[in-house]
């Protein structure tokens, strides 16, 4: 037996894609639009190790299992991987075949999340929040676009391109806020201050843009100053737990959400209604779970919840609804964005494949190669709805009146610049 017969008893005779191995074995279709290449032993013991998508994923960053071709015809494999597994007998034929090397115990790469301290408490999230973000902002220009939006875009048609759909996310979410010339805006999770940059260029707001990470924030300001707004736009690293100088007209939570934490729902609500004028709206913009069988949170020994969103709780927009209900707000509109993502996250994977020399000598090559695996499989689940994501417009009531027409019509083209 060889190392590729290894790898078809584990994923199946029937591979839609090539395989290639250290010890020069190959199996799957000559012509395949992609190769799954296995380096070193190393690969195997990995996937072994962690027989999930976690082992899989950890091989991946590593470098020991490597992909050639189109990374999206090998994540048609990705059920398969999660139904892999070896018997004692098919161990031990890999223990032939590969040596004992295979089986030896490896050490977790060192870009796993290793996180100290209560689930959701401030520190914790904190630290969260950096695993994730506090890279060179020079990373995120190459894979995010001259916009540096990091949620997904609105999407006239594919043609429009990355930074047309961004523009045309942020002004859906200016006309469902329904801004105007000198109201106040606060933006949670402020990420680059794309947001607060496009609501005061546009429509005349004083934002606040707030976000614990230092590194955003510091590039969020820089683009601020650079682009003439000091004096409508203010960006704070900041706690949304600690915003205390509302009223404010206007609340935008964009991809912020995933963040807050199943038991943390109701204390974020609250907080956000106290700041809201009686009145004002929230948007809230999350990638969601669709009902049924499908968790809440990432899985803990998940690839995305030890590499990319380390304590990321999914909720599914029923929930959410109740959540903002039971909150005090009146819930006026639900919108689902799900192909959108999709289509984002496919181009955010090409500008990062088109960027490949440059975003591995600003992050690394193992930080590229674990957002190139996650944004290529959140594309797929997207397209397949394993996730989805929504935006949910809630009113702070102001006596009956929601301020809304009756027919309302969000737009999403953009003024001109004010």
């Amino acid at each position: 037996m060889t190392i590729a017969d290894l790898v078809t008893s584990l994923l199946g005779d029937d591979l839609p894609v090539g395989v290639r191995a250290y010890d020069g074995s190959r199996a799957g279709p000559l012509d395949a639009p992609a190769t799954l290449v296995l380096r070193s032993p190393d690969a195997l013991g990995r996937i072994l190790q962690a027989p999930t998508d976690l082992g899989f994923g950890r091989a991946y960053v590593t470098g020991d299992l490597d992909v050639e071709g189109d990374l999206f015809a090998v994540l048609a494999l990705r059920h398969r991987i999660r139904g892999a597994r070896l018997d004692r007998q098919g161990r031990l034929a890999l223990a032939r075949v590969a040596g004992r090397t295979a089986l030896r115990r490896l050490p977790r790469p060192a870009e796993e999340a290793r996180l100290r301290g209560p689930r959701h408490s401030r520190r914790r999230d904190a630290a969260a929040i950096a695993h994730h973000y506090d890279l060179p902002v020079e990373f995120f220009r190459i894979v995010l676009g001259p916009s540096l939006t990091y949620s997904c875009g609105c999407w006239a048609d594919p043609s429009v391109g990355l930074d047309a759909a961004q523009a045309a996310k942020h002004e859906l979410v200016c006309s469902k806020l329904g801004l105007r010339p000198g109201m106040r805006l606060l933006d949670v999770g402020c990420g680059w201050g794309s947001m607060v940059l496009h609501a005061a260029a546009h429509h005349g707001v004083e934002a606040v843009g707030v976000t614990i990470s230092a590194a955003q924030a510091e590039a969020a300001a820089k683009r601020v100053a650079e682009a003439g707004l000091g004096d409508r736009v203010t960006i704070r690293l900041q706690d949304y737990r600690d915003v205390d100088d509302g009223p404010y007209d206007a609340i935008s939570s964009i991809g912020m959400f995933e963040h807050v934490g199943g038991a943390r729902l109701d204390e974020y609500f609250t907080r956000l209604y106290r700041l809201l004028r009686p009145g004002g709206r929230l948007l809230n913009h999350g990638i969601s779970r669709p009902g049924g069988r499908h968790r809440s949170r990432f899985r803990r020994a998940s690839f995305i919840d030890r590499y990319v969103f380390p304590d990321g709780e999914l909720h599914e927009v029923g929930r959410v609804v109740t959540r903002l209900q039971d909150r005090g707000f009146e819930v006026r509109h639900v919108e689902s964005l799900r192909e959108h993502y999709a289509l984002t996250l496919r181009a955010w994977v090409a500008n990062l494949e088109a960027g490949w020399d440059d975003a591995v000598e600003a992050a690394g090559a193992r930080r590229a190669r674990i957002w190139r695996l996650y944004m290529a499989a959140s594309a797929v689940g997207f397209e397949d709805g394993t996730i989805s994501v929504h935006q949910v417009l809630g009113v702070r009531p102001d006596g009956g009146r929601s301020g809304l027409p009756l027919r309302p019509v969000f737009s999403e083209a953009p003024p001109p610049p004010r």
